[in-house]
């Protein structure tokens, strides 16, 4: 199969042709129709995440069809359209059997602890726990964000962000996850103030349900951003997400909130980029909660599938362009900074042959005398 493959951190990820993955008992492998582009992968390929064996392939957000099933599997065949959570989980650990997958004790990650989706085959394990059927009318690059970012927005708006109509909710980056944040607190009759500092993603979170929108590089700090946010909202945001991931946006994010508020920490941190300086005396003297949200369990999707096929999600809607595997590879390096608002999508299938030319037509024949 074609495949971004990186042999050393930092280096040049390429295109290559490589050995297709193995069909693991009990699990699936699945022919990628749509793979996202999401910073977690920029993480991976800088060698942020410990798991990681060279050489690599990236990607862990991805829509496609069953190839193949392994041993075992029942219920799923060839040719099925799925999408997987990008936490595959056992399903036997105790917090399996407690209903919580996406922190699965012996999870497995697509482009963490194995190869992943900038491919055009990628392995799963353990299929029946971890599949999710697609419905008929949600194309793959609609469906492809419901593998990490749109799913991963939902749980922290709906599920540990509690949102309520009314309330407002602050989202502090709006790449792809931060907008389907915003698009999900929207929908659920929220008021949302986002902030970015592309003026590019601040209108598509305004076209998307943001009421306000905050240019961070227009402030200076964080401490201003919060401050701003609190005069926004008469007190504070009532539920504050941190959809980029670092020291200043999380920080930031405790300081926006109001009395008893929510702070959602969806965005990376890994260790290598610092540890950030949580404002414990604000949490304790306004009683606030701190939450992270890990992906959402397959277990847990009808609800966001739901309302994705009613039309009061529109996934699509976020979708900025598609790419080929080898602008996808070159893409990946630049993932820690703005680029194309909106969630930016690969296609690993090869390209279609050009039609043939058509043939020349015959020349007309000479008049009789």
């Amino acid at each position: 199969m074609r495949a971004v493959v990186f042999d050393a951190f930092g280096a040049p990820p390429e295109v290559r042709e490589v050995a297709d993955p193995a069909v693991p008992a009990g699990g699936a492998l699945i022919r990628v129709e749509a793979t996202g582009l999401c910073r977690s992968d920029w993480h991976g390929w800088r060698g942020h995440d410990p798991g990681i064996r060279l050489p690599h392939v990236p990607g862990h957000e991805f829509a496609g069809v069953i190839e193949r099933v392994g041993t075992g599997v029942t219920g799923w065949a060839p040719g099925d359209r799925v999408t997987v959570p990008f936490v595959c989980a056992c399903g036997r650990c105790a917090a399996c059997l407690a209903g919580d997958q996406q922190v699965c004790e012996r999870q497995t990650q697509p482009g963490f602890t194995h190869w992943g989706s900038f491919a055009e085959l990628v392995a799963i394990e353990n299929a029946e726990v971890n599949l999710i059927r697609l419905p008929d009318t949600l194309s793959s690059p609609a469906a492809a964000s419901l593998g990490c970012r749109f799913a991963t927005a939902f749980r922290a708006v709906v599920t540990q962000g509690r949102v309520a109509a009314g309330e407002w909710v602050a989202v502090h980056g709006c790449g792809g996850v931060g907008l389907s944040a915003v698009m999900i607190a929207h929908a659920a009759g929220a008021r949302v103030v986002a902030v970015d500092t592309s003026a590019g993603a601040r209108d598509l979170a305004r076209r998307h349900g943001a009421d306000v929108v905050l240019d961070a590089s227009s402030l200076p700090g964080t401490d201003a951003v919060a401050a701003a946010i609190r005069d926004l909202t008469a007190g504070g945001a009532h539920v504050s997400i941190d959809a980029v991931g670092s020291a200043d946006t999380c920080t930031g994010s405790i300081r926006s909130l109001r009395r008893r508020g929510r702070h959602v920490q969806v965005g990376l941190l890994p260790a290598a980029t610092g540890a950030p300086a949580v404002p414990m005396d604000l949490v304790i003297a306004l009683e606030l909660e701190l939450r992270g949200s890990h992906g959402m369990a397959a277990h847990a999707y009808p609800a966001l599938l739901g309302l994705v096929t009613s039309g009061a999600l529109r996934p699509d809607l976020l979708v900025a362009d598609t790419l080929d595997l080898p602008t996808a590879a070159t893409a990946l390096t630049t993932l820690d900074r703005p680029t194309v608002p909106g969630i930016r999508l690969a296609d690993p299938r090869p390209a279609p042959a050009p039609a043939p030319a058509p043939a020349p037509a015959p020349a007309p024949h000479p008049p009789s005398i």
